[in-house]
């Protein structure tokens, strides 16, 4: 209820002052002069000179920090996680994949959960690596494939996609192909495992129906100010994910890369933090929360995502509306909390909302950390030209273009894939 009274009185300040403050920034030249919050000083004013002393005393304080006010803690353990193949055919995708589909069940007391895995695997490997992210609108729009089951859960509408009535049917097959390289990653030697996040958590301001009422104490209705928001919650169902991706013989479980974009590059790069078994994190145009600085102020603000979204982060999280100078961290550190596994941060040009250069610089300022594991970071703060990436440890790039995921993307990931994490 707090969640929703705070989403109300926000909307109506907003409203009722609709002055030239509440526009975004989209102006350099305005974005103010902050200090960089210093990756290797902790809390208490010690400095980190090691990879050691950064994993217990600088590493911990920081993801406690981001947990405690920013994603929210998960509020328990679960009694059980079970794995159950619904489906199976060795000879997908015109005989060029293993397709599996396997539903999730999470148990905790008398409640559960179910959600579905699409797996594709290649057939020229014994033990292949993988990407594992959330689709948008279900497993089934990702590919043509007749075979994909259709998802049962709550889908937001949309008329362009063939989704009405918050149901998605068999008219969305096949919608957003164009977001999954489905071909060019299994031709590079590795697998592709999707999940429709809306089977693990509905993306409205709503606790009553996804993952969180597992956890709810008697009376309990949302989470509580410092427990977990929706980002938090995707980010621990690719974790159960991973739960299985470990089990199975035919994947490289140590291999396996978060991938997400926009909300979802948020969330992949929280798995990324809390979850150390992934190999590495892709974050895709994931703007405020996710790679981008939140002090530059510049597109989307703390405000702005809490008062559109107020569901995706914890409540403590709000104390920073319109109030990025009283953080004591930001972004990058969120970032460096992944070293030294790799990183991938990827911006496009049309995209200010999500701050392209903030997100940039970002990566840009986890070099010292990744240093201290002998790992290479972006140690310059020059942003590269458009469709000029870099290739490191810690690599970014710009493409042409909008708020998207394209082509172009997956081939710079299936490069820096192939170098950092198959190798």
């Amino acid at each position: 209820m707090k969640k929703i009274i705070n989403y109300a009185i926000t909307l109506l300040f907003m409203t009722h002052f609709s002055s030239a403050q509440f526009e975004p920034n989209y102006d350099e030249t305005k974005v103010p002069v902050f200090p960089i919050p210093d990756l290797m000083t902790t809390f208490s004013g010690e400095t980190v000179s090691n990879g050691e002393e950064w994993n217990t005393k600088r590493r911990p304080e920081l993801f406690n920090f981001f947990e405690e006010n920013v994603y929210g803690k998960v509020p328990g353990t679960l009694d059980n996680v079970s794995f159950k193949t619904v489906e199976q055919n060795e000879d997908a995708l015109n005989g060029k994949a293993y397709r599996k589909q396997i539903e999730v069940t999470l148990q905790k007391g008398s409640r559960s959960l179910n959600y579905n895995i699409l797996l594709y695997l290649p057939k020229n490997k014994d033990k292949a690596p993988l990407f594992l992210g959330y689709n948008f609108f279900g497993n089934h729009t990702i590919t043509r494939d007749p075979k994909v089951l259709v998802s049962q859960a709550w889908t937001k509408n949309n008329e362009e996609l063939g989704i009405t009535g918050n149901q998605a049917t068999e008219t969305s097959r096949g919608v957003r192909t164009n977001r999954w390289a489905i071909d060019k990653i299994l031709d590079k030697g590795f697998g592709l495992a999707v999940i429709y996040y809306g089977e693990v958590d509905p993306d409205k301001n709503d606790f009553s129906d996804g993952l969180h009422a597992l956890f709810y104490k008697e009376g309990q209705k949302q989470p509580k100010a410092d427990e977990w928001g929706s980002i938090a919650a995707w980010a621990f169902g690719l974790s159960r994910a991973l739960d299985f991706l470990e089990k199975d013989n035919q994947v490289d479980a140590s291999k396996v890369i978060a991938f997400g974009h926009s909300r979802l590059g948020k969330a992949a790069l929280w798995a990324g933090v809390m979850d150390q078994r992934f190999a590495g994190v892709i974050s895709n145009n994931s703007g405020c929360g996710g790679a981008a600085l939140s002090k530059r102020k510049f597109g989307e603000t703390v405000g702005r995502i809490n008062a559109s979204f107020p569901h995706w982060f914890c409540d403590n999280f709000e104390k920073y509306n319109e109030n990025e100078e009283a953080l004591p961290i930001d972004q990058h550190q969120l970032l460096a909390l992944i070293a030294p596994r790799p990183l991938y941060v990827a911006s496009a040009e049309e995209d200010q909302w999500a701050d392209p250069r903030g997100e940039f610089l970002s990566a840009h300022y986890t070099f010292p950390v990744y240093g201290l594991f002998g790992k290479e970071g972006i140690t310059s703060k020059r942003m590269p030209k458009v469709n000029q990436p870099i290739q490191n440890t810690v690599a970014y790039h710009i493409r042409t273009g909008v708020h998207d995921v394209t082509d172009y993307d997956w081939e710079q990931y299936l490069i820096w894939a192939q170098k950092f994490i198959e190798n």
